[in-house]
């Protein structure tokens, strides 16, 4: 047999020179030859057996590599074609190595932009929802058969309420340095029913007289806000409950330094009174037109009843007019739909309001953020069905409508609020009779 060297045979005398990359060549010339063969020290990567089918591209004519093995996000690899030289042989696991870091480095900036909105969403419900105070035993104790049962997807029903607490220093929020509640040192001065439609497109508050006449349990008939005062947020959850059949989802309480801290926190509310008002007593006098009110103005404007012709009724309407300046105030600013700006928000009223604890962080940020497709015309402000004045034990006290206001809860209960709007040509109570 003819001693002369196989190597002279090979069509690619270009390399002939360069012996340790001889074993490249049969990529293209010997298709049956097991790919990395002359490889020996790679055997034990049997994951990296995949990479060897460089015959699906067809080899270039100057036998430079291919386009994959040209990936890299560090610039040129110190094995590519210009590093010629013996000490090339121990590359190929180099390169594979950084393809790997390239792929990872890709899907971690793919993962990034797809997360990035739910990962800030994440953070913010983390970061600022943990601050909210939370209310422990703020729902009934008694047997579940005993309170109302929850309507499956029928919306999301809370109660919220502002404290009269008398106190100098806060009650509720983060800041509060006294109990949300102690034994008859604060009654519920507003008390509000808010809806939130399953298909979040809109929204409904009902007011409770704080002189509604009630059974509250354990106590007999009283006054609705009695019920805080005797029983704190529990007592108070649980005589709504009965009162309306609607079971509770969650409760909000802020009292009167919180009510003006929020509104300064926000920038101060406009606020539209349609008739001039004179002073009478303590009720302090406003002039026909819109106020830019801070903190103090509001919460002025909000507890005035005695001057007012409908009295505690009028009273639930101003406090209404309140809640929609402010809705006004934060859907203009962009809040509801910037996490940054909704997680500045959540803070402000972590600081000042106290929420349950079955109210999660995530639970309060989704809370919120689902909040920002309404619209002003979406949200309906009334008062409960008004049955007259009357006067019991020797209270004045106000009456509920009672047939038209079964009628008002079974619709919440059941999430048919715009239907009962239309039906019973219920208009919203805030317009041009709001003193």
């Amino acid at each position: 047999m003819d001693p002369k060297p196989e190597s002279t045979d090979t069509p690619d005398t270009s390399h002939a020179e360069e012996p340790p990359h001889a074993a490249e060549a049969p990529h293209a010339e010997e298709p049956p030859r097991p790919p990395h063969a002359e490889e020996p020290p790679h055997a034990e990567e049997p994951p990296h057996a995949a990479e060897a089918p460089h015959t699906e591209e067809p080899p270039r004519p100057d036998g430079s590599a291919g386009p994959a093995e040209g990936l890299s996000l560090f610039g040129p690899r110190a094995g590519g074609a210009e590093a010629a030289g013996p000490d090339r042989g121990p590359e190929p696991p180099a390169r594979r190595r950084r393809t790997r870091r390239v792929l990872l480095w890709t899907l971690s900036a793919l993962l990034v932009v797809v997360l990035g909105t739910g990962g800030a969403l994440f953070w913010a419900a983390e970061h600022y929802a943990s601050s909210v105070t939370r209310i422990p035993d703020a729902f009934p104790t008694a047997p579940e058969s005993a309170q109302p049962r929850p309507v499956p997807a029928s919306g999301l029903n809370l109660l919220l309420v502002g404290l009269d607490a008398r106190s100098d220093v806060p009650t509720t929020g983060s800041r509060a340095t006294a109990p949300v509640w102690q034994e008859g040192a604060a009654r519920s001065d507003t008390m509000m029913l808010l809806h939130l439609s399953e298909d979040g497109r809109s929204a409904s508050l009902v007011s409770l007289a704080r002189d509604t006449w009630v059974d509250v349990p354990g106590h007999g008939k009283a006054k609705l806000n009695a019920a805080y005062s005797w029983g704190g947020p529990a007592l108070m959850t649980e005589t709504v409950q009965n009162l309306t059949g609607i079971r509770i989802d969650h409760l909000a309480v802020v009292d009167w330094n919180g009510f003006r801290a929020l509104t300064d926190a926000v920038g101060g509310v406009d606020i539209t009174i349609p008739r001039t008002i004179e002073a009478a007593g303590e009720a302090r006098a406003w002039e026909a037109g819109t106020h830019h009110m801070d903190g103090a103005q509001a919460l002025l404007y909000v507890r005035e009843r005695y001057g007012l012709p409908g009295g505690d009724l009028d009273r639930t309407k101003r406090q209404q007019n309140f809640l929609r300046a402010l809705m006004l105030r934060v859907m203009d600013s962009g809040t509801l739909a910037s996490p940054s700006r909704l997680g500045g928000l959540l803070q402000s009223v972590g600081e000042v309001v106290s929420v349950d604890d079955r109210l999660s962080n995530t639970d309060l940020f989704q809370l919120a953020w689902g909040l920002r497709s309404l619209r002003a015309d979406d949200v309906r402000f009334m008062n409960a069905p008004f049955g007259g004045f009357d006067t019991r034990d020797g209270q004045s006290v106000v009456l509920l409508d009672e047939r038209p206001a079964a009628q008002l809860w079974e619709a919440m209960r059941n999430d048919r609020m715009p239907e009962y709007f239309q039906e019973h040509r219920a208009g919203d109570t805030l317009g041009s009779d709001v003193d």
